[in-house]
């Protein structure tokens, strides 16, 4: 940010301004925070409608700078991500057959259990023999342990499909940061007004080059200014934060526009009264910086002379 007028300036600026108005305790000149609005990516400006006296908004898109390049390396990226569930692997056709099986299995159980109900109670009327009874049992145990197995082999192919999936996806995570840091190029790309004011300067034009951190333009918010004066110690014990003061803005031919004004700022280090700076009192030799802020109506303009009374 930078403040407009320079020492020299100041010292002309005061020189010229003597008038019959009010007393007053301080003389300065209006100021205002400038922004410097500068582009965050490479590229052709393809557009850039903003001209100087225009107000701008917070947030505003005011310009769009060539990133076609770093959308095709997005979109590379993505098709990347996309080629990779084509290599994961679906456990459920390996699967299904050993189901089937599993499912004959248990069906088979199921009827030898029944099977084993009607011997035991054939043997109790001496109508079957024992031997009846420890074949089915005996075929029954054989039918646990198939179902076992097929129940393990179920667990193992899906425990390895699952291995070899995540493998594959192991490599999405890093690709999808990929893609988000394009993004975020991509987003660049856009010019975003930072604050609501009005554009002071341009320095570049639509179809020109530019490259991060070159300056696109300078806006400062003129809806209140600030009128930066020095007061000597004498007068500062009367001065504190918050404390409205009366503001005149020198409006020519020995005249003078008042304004009420509110003490934003008050430098806490004293300095040797600088030889530009003008006091009422020729005998201070310390003076502090004070800051008053005042609402523009629209006459006042950075740099006009102002002087204060509090």
């Amino acid at each position: 940010m930078k403040k407009l007028f320079t020492p020299l300036l100041l010292t002309i600026a005061l020189a010229s301004c003597h008038h019959d108005g009010p007393d007053t305790d301080a003389s300065g000149v209006f100021e205002s925070d400038e922004v410097i609005v500068s582009a965050e990516q490479n590229g052709k400006l393809l557009s850039f409608p903003v001209k100087e006296g225009d107000s701008l908004t917070k947030g505003a898109v005011v310009g769009n700078i060539d990133v076609s390049n770093i959308l095709l390396q997005k979109a590379q990226v993505q098709a990347t991500i996309q080629a990779l569930h084509q290599k994961t692997t679906n456990p459920g056709p390996q699967t299904e057959l050993v189901k089937k099986q599993l499912a004959v299995q248990q069906s088979q159980l199921a009827q030898q259990e029944r099977e084993k109900t009607r011997t035991e109670n054939l043997l109790k009327a001496d109508a079957a023999t024992q031997k009846q009874l420890d074949d089915i049992n005996a075929q029954i145990d054989q039918l646990k342990k198939q179902i076992a197995v097929s129940q393990q082999q179920i667990t193992l192919d899906n425990s390895n499909i699952a291995t070899q999936n995540r493998t594959v996806f192991s490599e999405q995570d890093p690709l999808e940061k990929s893609a988000a840091q394009f993004q975020d190029q991509i987003n660049k790309g856009q010019i975003i007004n930072p604050l609501s004011g009005t554009v002071l300067t341009k320095y570049a034009l639509e179809g020109e080059m530019t490259t991060t951190g070159k300056a696109l333009y300078k806006i400062a918010n003129l809806d209140t200014v600030t009128l930066r004066a020095y007061v000597p110690g004498a007068i500062l014990t009367k001065v504190k934060l918050g404390q409205t003061a009366q503001v005149y803005a020198d409006e020519g031919e020995s005249k003078s526009r008042p304004y009420t004004g509110q003490v934003s700022w008050i430098s806490d280090k004293s300095e040797f009264t600088p030889k530009t700076i003008q006091t009422r009192d020729e005998r201070a030799n310390l003076v502090y910086a004070v800051k008053i802020r005042v609402k523009n109506d629209g006459y006042l303009k950075l740099g006009m002379y102002g002087e204060v009374k509090f």
